[in-house]
């Protein structure tokens, strides 16, 4: 099947997975979707990522393990919020000064840089700014 938007594909079948309980989610992988997930595990929103042989020999798996606290009755998803801001239909990018805060920095954004994928923290420090992919908080 194909995708026209990868990165809102796997936004949803995370929110999907999140609003079920379900601790393993797994997605064709890209290398920004990878990228994602690097971000994602390196800021503590899941706790681990895997890229996997398919059934196909050339195609590659992307599997999320997705993070939880509290007990069994009260448990709880980390990622409280998935939010895609730049589409393939409008596109969104953001000079340093201009990226945003979400919520008052408790979130962050991922952005696509001249320097590679990175958060909007991180490319404040570096003095870059970038396509504006998504927030997650």
């Amino acid at each position: 099947m194909s995708v026209n938007d990868p990165i809102a594909d796997m936004l949803t079948r995370v929110r999907n997975c999140l609003m079920i309980g379900q601790s393993l989610v797994a997605m064709p992988n890209t290398k920004i979707k990878a990228e994602i997930a690097r971000i994602l595990k390196e800021e503590g929103y899941i706790e681990s990522y895997e890229v996997v042989e398919g059934e196909n020999p050339n195609r590659q798996i992307l599997r999320l393990k997705l993070k939880y606290v509290g007990e069994r009755r009260q448990r709880k998803s980390v990622i409280t919020g998935l939010e895609r801001v730049s589409r393939p239909g409008r596109r969104v990018y953001t000079h340093m000064k201009d990226i945003p805060w979400v919520l008052s920095g408790m979130g962050i954004a991922i952005l696509s840089t001249p320097k590679g994928v990175m958060t909007g923290q991180r490319a404040r420090q570096l003095g870059v700014g970038g396509e504006l992919l998504c927030k997650v908080w």
